[in-house]
């Protein structure tokens, strides 16, 4: 699509602002100790897990035909009338698995129509727990691959769990009925192996992997081996191109390819559209909600949820907070400062993602764009 044409589509979709994606923090614990953990999860926590009706009572302020609770004191228009099709409830955390409720959940957003996913490390995902959670009305799984044996450990703080990620992944893979995607952080460690990556999960059958980088919030601050070179950034944007010119050329039903792209983390210059299926697009805001662990309303959980916080379940009605808030993701005017105020290039970026906004919202943490202007042969 050409850059015109993309920024009117976003200028509708933001405008509509439908309600696609709702994160659902439900816990903090996790069983594992990773470097890159941008919620700083450990196996206790100090806040408790969301009890499961808090959640759902705020997921039945939405709109729903097909599920008859309270109605909004105002009346939906034609345009804000919910198809629940197009909602798809996402379960994060920490590790989710890690509630022992999980398939009861997973049954109560699937008898009010809505699809619903999990975000996994993989580690207690097993043939039972797949089976459960199929019946229970899973639609979507991700799981997260970040290298191949010590490296996977090293970065996830955990002997066993390359091994066990990899039986989770065949588990979740063999399944056609299940939209499945692996995640990886690309750090140091592995930007020059990412062929072996690519040849292990196509030989155990993934048809989606999803690469993203670290920027510097939460534990990752403070590990510089997990953040590439701006010469490592062009090498890996080179790699996914590569990979994506093999897809296009493929039988759709071929076993020798999968689909590679780079997560929506930052606008990419020359890069976009030949990195991703479409050009750059945060939709934190627009599209993307959050209910975080302590009830507060936010849009993708690694968002600063002290500057971006929209309001509570636990005092305001969630759908409307979405219609009627979410003012700095939807005018990213403000973020025209420090090296974005003269950018020729702010009206396709607008800042980056939202998530690259943190603390006293000075600056973006990190730039794309300018990472991916490097010329490998003079770095």
């Amino acid at each position: 699509m050409l850059p015109f044409l993309f920024r009117q589509f976003r200028k509708l979709e933001t405008k509509v602002h439908e309600l696609n994606y709702l994160f659902w923090e439900c816990t903090q614990r996790c069983n594992l100790s990773c470097r890159h953990c941008g919620s700083d999860c450990f196996a206790s926590s100090k806040d408790k897990d969301m009890p499961m009706e808090d959640f759902l009572k705020a997921l039945d302020t939405i709109p729903n035909p097909t599920h008859q609770h309270k109605p909004l004191k105002h009346k939906p228009s034609k345009r804000q009338k919910y198809n629940t099709e197009r909602l798809i409830v996402v379960i994060t955390g920490g590790e989710p698995l890690l509630r022992p409720d999980l398939v009861q959940i997973g049954e109560e957003i699937t008898k009010r129509g809505y699809y619903w996913s999990i975000v996994s490390n993989g580690y207690l995902y097993t043939k039972e727990t797949h089976h459960k959670l199929m019946q229970a009305g899973l639609k979507a799984l991700t799981i997260s691959l970040d290298g191949i044996g010590e490296d996977h450990n090293w970065m996830r703080g955990n002997p066993n769990s390359y091994q066990r990620t990899i039986e989770a992944i065949q588990v979740a893979a063999s399944d056609r009925l299940l939209d499945f995607d692996v995640v990886s952080c690309i750090n140091r460690r592995t930007i020059n192996y990412l062929e072996d990556m690519y040849q292990l999960l196509l030989s155990l059958g993934v048809k989606k992997w999803r690469i993203f980088t670290i920027i510097p919030i939460g534990r990752a601050v403070d590990e510089p081996e997990l953040h590439l070179t701006n010469q490592e950034m062009v090498k890996l944007m080179d790699f996914i191109q590569q990979k994506r010119e093999l897809l296009r050329k493929a039988d759709i039903d071929s076993k020798q390819i999968m689909e590679v792209a780079f997560s929506c983390e930052g606008y990419l210059g020359k890069y976009e559209e030949k990195v991703r299926p479409v050009r750059f697009f945060c939709h934190a805001g627009i599209n993307i909600a959050s209910v975080l662990i302590d009830g507060r309303i936010c849009a993708c959980p690694n968002i600063d949820r002290d500057a971006f916080s929209q309001g509570n379940i636990y005092c305001d009605n969630l759908y409307e907070v979405w219609q009627n808030k979410f003012g700095a993701f939807r005018n990213r005017n403000w973020a025209r400062k420090s090296i974005c105020s003269e950018c020729r290039q702010f009206k396709n970026c607008m800042g980056g993602g939202m998530h690259n906004w943190h603390g006293e919202l000075a600056a973006p943490l990190s730039c794309h764009y300018h990472r991916t202007l490097t010329d490998l042969t003079t770095e």
